[in-house]
C-alpha cells in the first residue's frame, strides 16, 4: 500500500512539473510562419528572424469586395496564418464577409476560437445556440457600428436583412480558428454518412436524406 501511495505521489509530481513546464504565451518578439518547413509542431516552425520583413506583417487588398455570386450569398475572405505569416503563435487573426442581400453566412462553428463581429455596412440579423440540453438561439439584428460576440466553439450564423448589400469584419481568437459549417459537414463529408444513420438523427425520410446529400 505504501509504495503505491509513493508511487501515485511521484506520478502526480512529475505531472505538476509538466504543467509548469508548459509556457502559453509566446516566448520571442515573433515567430513568422514558415510554410517550407518540413518540422511538424502546434501551428508552424519560424522563419529566421534574419529573412523577416515588413512583407511578413502586412496584407493587401480586404478592402476589395468579396464575390457573394453563390447560393449563400455570401464570400468569407480570411486573415489568418495561411495568408499572413506574420499572425504565427500571436493567437488572433480575422476575417472580411460580404453579404448580398438576404445572403446567408450558414450555421457554423470555429472549433478553436471565440468570434467579435463588427458590421460595417448595412443590417444583419446574427445568432448563436447554446449546448444540450437547452439549445437556445441567442438573436439579434445589427447596423453598422453595432458588434456581437460568437462564443468558441458554438453554432452561429448571419443573415443580411437589408435591401443592399452589407459587410462585416470579425476577430478571432486564433491564428487558425478553423471552420465547420454544419450542413457541409453533415451532408458533404466524404465519404458520406450512412443515409439510414442521418434519416433517424433527423428524424426524416431516407428519401430526404439522399436529396440532401446529392447537393452536397
Amino acid at each position: 500500500m505504501a509504495k503505491n501511495i509513493i508511487l501515485l505521489s511521484s506520478i502526480a509530481l512529475s505531472f505538476a512539473f509538466l504543467a509548469f513546464a508548459f509556457e502559453p504565451s509566446p516566448l520571442q518578439d515573433f515567430c513568422v510562419a514558415d510554410p517550407t518547413s518540413s518540422a511538424r509542431v502546434n501551428g508552424h516552425a519560424c522563419k529566421s528572424s534574419t529573412s523577416v520583413g515588413a512583407n511578413d506583417f502586412s496584407l493587401s487588398g480586404l478592402h476589395i469586395p468579396g464575390n457573394t455570386s453563390n447560393p449563400n450569398g455570401s464570400r468569407v475572405t480570411p486573415v489568418t496564418v495561411a495568408q499572413l505569416p506574420g499572425l504565427n503563435t500571436l493567437g488572433i487573426s480575422m476575417v472580411r464577409i460580404d453579404y448580398a442581400p438576404w445572403g446567408i453566412n450558414p450555421p457554423h462553428t470555429h472549433p478553436r476560437a471565440t468570434e467579435i463581429l463588427t458590421v460595417i455596412d448595412g443590417s444583419l440579423q446574427v445568432g448563436f445556440v447554446t449546448s444540450n440540453p437547452d439549445n437556445t438561439l441567442i438573436t439579434k439584428t445589427l447596423q453598422k457600428g453595432d458588434v456581437f460576440v460568437f462564443p468558441v466553439g458554438l453554432i452561429h450564423f448571419q443573415r443580411n436583412v437589408g435591401t443592399g448589400n452589407a459587410v462585416a469584419i470579425a476577430a478571432l481568437s486564433s491564428q487558425n480558428p478553423g471552420v465547420i459549417t454544419i450542413a457541409n459537414a453533415v451532408f458533404g463529408s466524404k465519404p458520406d454518412i450512412s443515409s439510414d444513420i442521418l434519416a433517424k438523427a433527423f428524424q426524416v425520410d431516407k428519401s430526404v436524406v439522399d436529396q440532401l446529400q446529392a447537393k452536397f
